[in-house]
């Protein structure tokens, strides 16, 4: 079982199901005052703790546990708000690093400024120089009192955007979660007067401005340095829209009895983040001692052209790292000398060809057909001449991921007609745009991507696995797994071809070891993104050509 910690981790929730939550840990006896301390103080803490160069944004962000603090090693290296967020800024007055910090606390009407208030109180007492900006005449009760207390206390309090003193650090306590109108002056403007300032921001729970679910900005947004999610992750972390206003993100874990969790989630279909955890568990590992290469997966792979050779080859570079037993290829005639000089230990199957240099019909060894092969990948490279070999493997029952020309061929035939009519397991594994030729008439996966990828993968059957800075997959049943970090290092052409081989080459293995679809779609995302990382850090963002990923699959596994 599960300890309650990775449990935590996983947990995706909407702002209802928070609200909810919420609502039961009240009920039990919990005092609102009591929890607002504490979050408080473990906010107050990690401000503390966090050192200043870590205080700048990612554009990509990622999302972090707060009690998996070696995860901050592997974080992506920061890009700089506006100027210089000095490396010298003040901390904390009688630190190292000396000279006094000031706090600028940024007070809204409700319980999130009431936090931000607690927060601003456990600074000041902590030696840090504190001011308010507290614009709301209307605040709620418990809020109105922490700001009489603070005022008590001789920190100032300011009402309008102008009379503003310095800071070297902003907290956001503006809105939390639930926010659902727009934001409109002087609050909208003064939100972006803040966000010119050169320091770092800290969000409480979720950067003033973005919807919860999401993650659209409601008019305007604070973009946060960092932002400390209360409690359990809220799908906002995982929308592409607002990664920019995110920041880095933690999950400030304030123990949160996961029963009540489960009482509120349990008849919603789960969202989940896969955490490293959940994901090497769903590695085909270790191997039993006696085993041979035909039960460790037969995957074939149908790609390539003359005119993308390398798709082909990043496929079967992908499909090798998964450490499949088995590995057919499947391209065109005038490639079978290219891909064996790159892949010598794989069969490749030279095929017929068109004049245009795409696969003409399939040719498979004598004794073979597809229902030899444990999975079938195809897609990378095909071009759309090759129309009649991606009907052939749709009509086939072997487990079948589709991607790039298959998807488009598969968009021109009817997506969801076609893929009712299939009996076995169909992944398909879209970017944005590719998902709107095939579904165009569900959500609109930039404004709602989870939304988008669960209706789907509801009306299709299909498992979809939806690529972007957060890529999420559903299943027909619209569970959702949901991939919490990533690179913009894996924006290059290539990087999906070896997705595709790696999930294949898993898929296969998969066969005989009655481990979910999805789960096993998930990991091979979370491993892609995890080697587009440790590459990315090595080479920087620009030196991870998709080849190169290749090279840094298995030491995303070391």
């Amino acid at each position: 079982m599960q300890d309650r910690q990775e449990q935590i981790s996983q947990v995706v929730v909407t702002a209802d199901q928070m609200r909810h939550i919420e609502e039961r840990i009240f009920a039990a006896g919990m005092p609102v005052v009591a929890l607002m301390e504490k979050v408080a103080g473990l906010i107050a803490r990690r401000i503390q703790e966090i050192p200043p160069t870590h205080a700048s944004r990612s554009t990509w962000g990622d999302p972090i546990a707060f009690s998996v603090s070696p995860w901050e090693k592997t974080a992506l290296a920061p890009l700089k708000k506006g100027g210089n967020i000095a490396s010298n800024t003040p901390f904390l007055r009688g630190s190292p690093q000396a000279g006094g910090s000031r706090a600028g606390i940024l007070v809204g009407p409700g319980h999130n400024g009431a936090d931000a208030l607690v927060v601003a109180r456990e600074l000041y007492f902590r030696g840090y120089d504190v001011w308010i900006y507290s614009p709301f005449s209307k605040l709620k009760e418990l809020t109105s009192q922490h700001l009489q207390y603070a005022q008590s206390l001789g920190i100032p309090i300011y009402q309008t955007i102008e009379q503003l003193p310095d800071s070297n650090l902003l907290i956001d306590g503006l809105f939390g979660f639930g926010l659902e109108r727009n934001l409109t002056d002087p609050i909208a403007s003064a939100i972006n007067q803040l966000n010119e300032l050169s320091v770092p921001i800290y969000s409480i729970d979720l950067p003033s401005g973005l919807h919860t679910d999401t993650g659209e900005v409601l008019g305007t947004a604070i973009r946060a340095t960092h932002t400390f999610c209360l409690g359990l992750w809220k799908l906002a972390f995982f929308q592409d829209q607002a990664l920019e206003y995110i920041g880095k993100a933690e999950l400030i874990d304030f123990d949160i009895p996961f029963a009540d969790v489960e009482a509120v989630i349990k008849d919603a279909p789960r969202i989940k983040r896969i955490t490293p955890a959940t994901a090497l568990a769903t590695l085909p590992l270790p191997r039993p001692p006696v085993t041979h290469k035909y039960k460790e997966g037969h995957l074939l792979l149908i790609c390539g052209s003359r005119r993308y050779a390398g798709g082909a080859i990043l496929t079967g570079l992908g499909a090798r790292a998964s450490g499949v037993g088995m590995l057919s290829i499947a391209v065109p005639e005038s490639l079978k000398s290219l891909l064996v000089s790159h892949l010598p230990e794989a069969l490749i199957v030279g095929c017929p060809e068109t004049e245009t240099g795409a696969i003409a019909h399939l040719q498979l060894p004598e004794k073979t057909d597809l229902s030899s092969f444990d999975a079938i990948a195809c897609g990378p490279g095909l071009t759309q001449d090759a129309t009649s070999i991606v009907q052939q493997v749709i009509e086939s029952e072997r487990p079948l991921i589709l991607d790039a020309d298959g998807l488009n061929i598969l968009a021109q035939m009817g997506a969801i007609a076609t893929l009712k009519k299939r009996q076995a397991v169909t992944v398909l594994t879209p970017h944005t745009g590719e998902f709107q030729r095939l579904f165009p008439d569900v959500a609109d996966a930039k404004h709602d991507r989870v939304k988008a990828v669960q209706e789907a993968a509801a009306q299709s059957g299909a498992v979809v696995l939806l690529k972007g800075a957060r890529t999420a997959i559903a299943n027909p049943q619209n569970a959702v797994w949901i991939v919490p970090e990533s690179t913009p290092a894996l924006a290059r052409g290539g990087s999906g071809d070896v997705l595709t081989g790696l999930l294949g080459g898993l898929l296969a293995q998969a066969a005989t070891k009655q481990i979910p679809v999805e789960d096993i779609v998930a990991t091979a995302a979370w491993w892609h993104s995890q080697a587009g990382i440790i590459a990315a850090q090595e080479r920087t963002e620009l030196g991870v050509d998709a080849f190169t990923l290749t090279q840094y699959l298995l030491k995303a596994l070391t």
